[in-house]
């Protein structure tokens, strides 16, 4: 199967996943709609697909959502393969993503670093300013 076929799917899986999570469909209570579907990778033959799940809730939560997940596969499977058609349906792993959270922290170190060379070049301008 092509890549972007690959990629095409693996989009439709991320959306009809978050979608079920959404609206509930899963009963599972560890499973809560603020678990985000960041991205699905679809093995070539089919045969598996790695469904990355995340949040910004604390990394407990995180991973009790994904085992509530890897608990419903079976159904998730069944309800999108009912929808989709496609020869063979792959089998759903999921996985906990924690770098949307790394990714944020690091944009906040970046962040309070840049404040901080602002902060020194004003003190330098000053101390030069009275030095004149």
């Amino acid at each position: 199967m092509g890549q972007f076929r690959l990629q095409r799917l693996g989009e439709q899986l991320r959306e009809e996943i978050a979608t079920m999570i959404l609206r509930h469909e899963v009963k599972d209570p560890r499973v809560n709609e603020f678990l985000s579907i960041n991205r699905v990778e679809v093995a070539a033959d089919l045969a598996y697909a790695k469904v990355y799940v995340s949040s910004f809730m604390d990394d407990q939560a995180v991973l009790r959502g994904v085992e509530g997940l890897k608990s419903a596969a079976g159904f998730i499977q069944c309800c999108i393969a009912k929808k989709l058609s496609i020869y063979k349906f792959p089998k759903l792993t999921f996985v906990a993503d924690f770098s949307m959270k790394e990714g944020y922290k690091m944009v906040q170190k970046l962040n309070a670093l840049e404040a901080e060379s602002k902060e020194r070049e004003e003190q330098n301008k000053n101390a030069e300013a009275d030095n004149a």
